[in-house]
């Protein structure tokens, strides 16, 4: 059995957060819950993609939290324990983070990511009007670039289809501009619609 179809016998083909059964999708719980099931959840989209910090955190869709901290599975509990350090600056979940009780082996489980100790901000790639730029997206440049170590010069206006964001750094991301791929910085650059 997959870890896929164990996870939605467990979960009864339901998100285990906030109970939807829209898009689910497989959460594998970092630092190391590559194959297997009992350190993964099954979760929608949407909280898949706000767990991976790739939408802003919505707090009132969290307040799930609120009747999902209490499952029986430890995979569930610590989720709940890290989204609720999140987003600790909402009365409601400190209030849950209070009554949430972790075994100790499951406590230094949740700790063990580390990402108790982050703020809810959320680094996200943004082009220089502001707007969100995903893997994929088509963008314009606002300014002319010399390439550094090229003859290449791209002129203002060029349109770069299907951009990759560098995923350590929320400024820079890649594309190809006649044929050669280079690293763009963000500020230059308008999401096309």
């Amino acid at each position: 059995m997959t870890i896929t179809e164990q996870l939605i016998e467990r979960s009864g083909n339901k998100c285990e957060l906030c109970g939807t059964t829209d898009n689910l999708v497989v959460y594998t719980l970092p630092p190391d819950g590559e194959n297997d099931a009992s350190k993964a959840v099954y979760v929608c989209q949407k909280a898949f993609k706000q767990l991976e910090k790739q939408e802003e955190l919505e707090p009132e869709f969290w307040k799930c939290l609120n009747e999902s901290m209490w499952s029986e599975v430890p995979a569930v509990q610590v989720v709940a324990w890290r989204m609720l350090n999140r987003l600790r600056g909402e009365t409601w979940a400190m209030e849950a983070l209070d009554l949430l009780y972790l075994d100790d082996d499951t406590l230094a489980w949740a700790k063990a990511a580390g990402d108790h100790e982050n703020s809810s901000a959320v680094d996200l790639h943004r082009d220089c009007n502001g707007t969100i730029l995903q893997t994929g997206d088509t963008i314009v440049l606002t300014k002319s670039l010399e390439v550094k170590g090229s003859q290449l010069n791209a002129k203002m206006g060029t349109a770069v289809k299907n951009i990759k964001l560098v995923s350590d750094n929320t400024e820079q991301i890649e594309g190809k501009i006649e044929g050669q791929q280079i690293v763009i910085l963000t500020k230059y650059v308008r999401k096309s619609s």
